[in-house]
């Protein structure tokens, strides 16, 4: 059986970091039932986003929105952001379209999962 990882990028690691330790807890126990949906090929659970070929899906554990893909050793997160924060930027940006619609056609969204790529902060 092929092991099954979770990488974070260095910016969702940061985001994962400054959380207090009981929700970085609950945030990597809810994950424990992810690998079953991703090899499983069971994506429908999760929220898509798609810009020029890039997919990214989305996993919500309770206020928080979890940006990740698929990688050849599992899954690669990229973003861990409050569900507070997205809809401030949801609001400045005045989209009113559903969240996974509003955010996969603002190119400011996808700026902001590439510098995670990096481990740049904006």
């Amino acid at each position: 059986m092929q092991t099954f990882q979770i990488i974070f990028t260095p910016t969702s690691a940061a985001e994962l970091a400054r959380m207090p330790k009981e929700l970085q807890l609950q945030i990597l126990g809810d994950f424990r039932g992810l690998p079953q949906h991703v090899i499983g090929s069971e994506m429908e659970d999760f929220g898509k986003l798609e810009n020029g070929g890039h997919l990214l899906h989305r996993f919500r554990l309770g206020d928080y929105r979890v940006y990740f893909e698929r990688h050849a050793l599992g899954v690669l997160v990229h973003r861990i952001l409050s569900r507070h924060t997205l809809k401030d930027f949801l609001f400045r940006s005045g989209l009113k379209a559903g969240e996974d619609e509003a955010l996969q056609e603002n190119p400011k969204f996808w700026e902001l999962i590439e510098t995670a790529k990096g481990g740049e902060r904006k």
